[in-house]
C-alpha cells in the first residue's frame, strides 16, 4: 500500500474539493485524511489530502493531475511519498538542550526522519553526537571565514542529500547563501521575548521588567531576521517568585517542545507557506 500526501493551493473557487477527491477516487485511491482552509482576504483555497494506493505510479499520476487539474484551477502543488523519511541537517553550537531532545526522540523512532550528519562552529557538542552515533563536522566561523564555512555547509548538505536544516540554537546568522538553497527549509528556534527582549540575555532582561508569562516561537528563516513564516509557538506562565534561573529553565523546556512540533509539522508535510505566513493542518 502506497500513501502520498497532496499539497495545493491556488484562487478559491467552485468545485475544488470535489475535483481532487473524484480524481482520486478514479486513480484508484482511498482518501484517509482530508483538510481545507480559505484565507477570505486573500481569497486563496489551500488543501492537504492524504491517500492510499494499492498500484500507484508517481510519473502516470502527476501527469494526469496536471493534466486534469493544475491547468483548469491553476493549482500550485506538490507531492510527498509519506514512506520517505526526510533528511535533516541539524546545525549547534553550545547549547545542547534542543540537541538532546532531538536526538532523544529521533532514537526513540518519534521522529519520521534521518539525520545524516551535525555541524557545530565549536567542538563542545562533539561528545553527544558520538554518544549517538550520528557524524560531527566542526566548521568554525569568523567574519572572515563565514563565506567559505557556509560553502562547507553547502557541499556537505548537497553530499548527504539533506532536504531540510534545523538550527538548533545555532548562534550564527544564517546568510542568504544558504537561505536560497533551502527556501522555507532552515527551521530556526528562540525565545518568543523578541523583539521586546533584545540582546544577549533575554531572560535577565525580562525578569527585571517582571514578566508573567515566557515562550518559545519556531520559525524558517528569512533573509529578514526573525521575521520569517512561524510553524509553532507556545507559551508559559510565570511568576514573581520565579529566579532568573528559572525562567531560563522553563525557557529552555519551552524551546524544546516547540522545535520538535515545528520539525513535526514539516516532516509531515502540515506546513503551507503563503506571503510570509503558514497554515498548519491539523
Amino acid at each position: 500500500m502506497k500513501k502520498i500526501i497532496l499539497q495545493i493551493h491556488c484562487k478559491d473557487q467552485s468545485g475544488i474539493i470535489a475535483t481532487v477527491t473524484n480524481f482520486i477516487a478514479n486513480n484508484n485511491g482511498n482518501i484517509v485524511y482530508i483538510d481545507q482552509h480559505v484565507d477570505r482576504e486573500q481569497d486563496i483555497f489551500f488543501m492537504r489530502v492524504e491517500s492510499e494506493f494499492a498500484e500507484f505510479s508517481m510519473n502516470r499520476f502527476t501527469l494526469n493531475f496536471k493534466t486534469e487539474l493544475v491547468e483548469r484551477f491553476n493549482i500550485k502543488w506538490r507531492i510527498y511519498d509519506a514512506e520517505v523519511k526526510p533528511k535533516m541537517a541539524l546545525f549547534v553550537s553550545k547549547y545542547d538542550h534542543c540537541l538532546y531532545d532531538l536526538l532523544g526522540r529521533y532514537n526513540s523512532g518519534e521522529l519520521h526522519l534521518e539525520i545524516p550528519f551535525i555541524v557545530s562552529n565549536h567542538n563542545t557538542l562533539k561528545p553527544i553526537a558520538d554518544s549517538f552515533n550520528i557524524p560531527f563536522y566542526y566548521i568554525p566561523v569568523t567574519k572572515d571565514t563565514k563565506a567559505k564555512a557556509e560553502d562547507k555547509q553547502l557541499k556537505l548538505c548537497e553530499e548527504h542529500g539533506i532536504d531540510f536544516i534545523v538550527l538548533a540554537r545555532y548562534m550564527q546568522i544564517v546568510s542568504s547563501k544558504i537561505i536560497n538553497k533551502f527556501s522555507n527549509k532552515v527551521i530556526n528556534i528562540h525565545h518568543s521575548f523578541l523583539p521586546a527582549f533584545v540582546g544577549a540575555k533575554p531572560y535577565h532582561s525580562a525578569y527585571k521588567r517582571g514578566v508573567k508569562i515566557i515562550g518559545a516561537t519556531s520559525h524558517y528563516i528569512t533573509e529578514a531576521l526573525d521575521a520569517g513564516p512561524i510553524i509553532a509557538q507556545d507559551v508559559a506562565s510565570v511568576s514573581h517568585t520565579y529566579t532568573i534561573k528559572d525562567l531560563i529553565t522553563k525557557g529552555r523546556d519551552l524551546e524544546k517542545i516547540v522545535l520538535a512540533t515545528a520539525i513535526k509539522h514539516h516532516i509531515n508535510r502540515k506546513v503551507m507557506v503563503f506571503n510570509n505566513k503558514t497554515v498548519i493542518f491539523s
